[in-house]
């Protein structure tokens, strides 16, 4: 896949990041590296004005998204599924293919069950994916790392948060470039 990214042509997806898991995968909690990662994306994807979907899986047993995280982003629809990939969601793919936008960044949990399975499936229907690589986990790094390779042969782009924000944003010191620039510091 190329890195042309164009904030008119992209809507992000977060992946079942609640906070039942936090105490599994301590980097989606609030202090943690992935949180960070996730906070920045969700506040430069508003920014930039790039529509953001939200993904629960099974919110009643699992829990709901974290309030913070939730602020960043407090239009976003919210969606529950029971199934690992939000590709294989009605409802997920109706809201995808309402915002007629043909790059999905995706971000969230756990990258080797839903994330990597979603990112398959979107492929498959013909978006393009990026994956913010500092903002997905996994409760064992190496199953992370395992699935960033499988992402990347399927032929998604897998990058850092501040990467896919400074090409998203294209140009130095107009329109969000500053409030980006703050963000990432």
């Amino acid at each position: 896949m190329d890195f042309d990214l164009h904030r008119d042509d992209a809507q992000l997806l977060l992946i079942d990041v609640q906070e039942r898991f936090s105490a599994a995968i301590p980097a989606i909690a609030t202090g943690g590296a992935c949180h960070r990662a996730l906070s920045i994306l969700l506040q430069g994807c508003q920014l930039l004005r790039v529509p953001i979907l939200i993904s629960e899986q099974v919110p009643d047993k699992l829990g709901p998204t974290p309030s913070d995280l939730r602020a960043y982003a407090p239009e976003a629809p919210v969606l529950a599924k029971s199934m690992f990939s939000s590709g294989d969601d009605y409802a997920q793919r109706e809201a995808l293919a309402t915002n007629e936008r043909p790059l999905v960044i995706i971000a969230g949990i756990e990258a080797h069950i839903c994330v990597l399975a979603t990112v398959d499936d979107l492929l498959r229907r013909g978006y393009r994916v990026v994956v913010a690589v500092d903002a997905i986990d996994s409760r064992m790094p190496a199953n992370r790392d395992h699935a960033i390779a499988t992402m990347r042969q399927l032929g998604a782009a897998c990058v850092p948060v501040e990467s896919i924000l400074f090409r998203l944003q294209r140009e130095a010191g107009v329109g969000a470039f500053r409030e980006i620039s703050k963000l990432v510091r």
